[in-house]
């Protein structure tokens, strides 16, 4: 197999080649027995849920009707842009096929 000088090095820093330029043999590590970890109890796992909700940055008041605010007049605003697309392609679409 013709390998480039590039080729060779990248082999020969994963380990594929020996130091002579031959490949070298795998060396196949044994798979590592996972240890099977414990599992959490539901009252510990609730208690951890509420130690990090509480570290969560929670919007205020303000911020949350302001944010809504946005959303809705976005949504309506696409919603309108939508609709307007579909009404002047569907009445081209019409037009163009109209045999009267």
């Amino acid at each position: 197999m013709a390998m480039n000088r590039e080729q060779k090095r990248a082999l020969k820093k994963q380990g594929e080649l020996s130091d002579d330029g031959e490949f070298a043999p795998r060396r196949r590590e044994a798979p590592s027995r996972q240890l099977r970890e414990e599992r959490t109890s539901p009252a510990q796992f609730l208690k951890e849920v509420r130690a990090e909700l509480r570290k969560v940055a929670w919007p205020s008041r303000s911020e949350t009707i302001n944010y809504s605010v946005i959303v809705l007049v976005t949504i309506t605003v696409l919603t309108a842009l939508v609709f307007a697309l579909d009404w002047v392609f569907a009445e081209f679409v019409l037009s163009l096929f109209d045999t009267n």
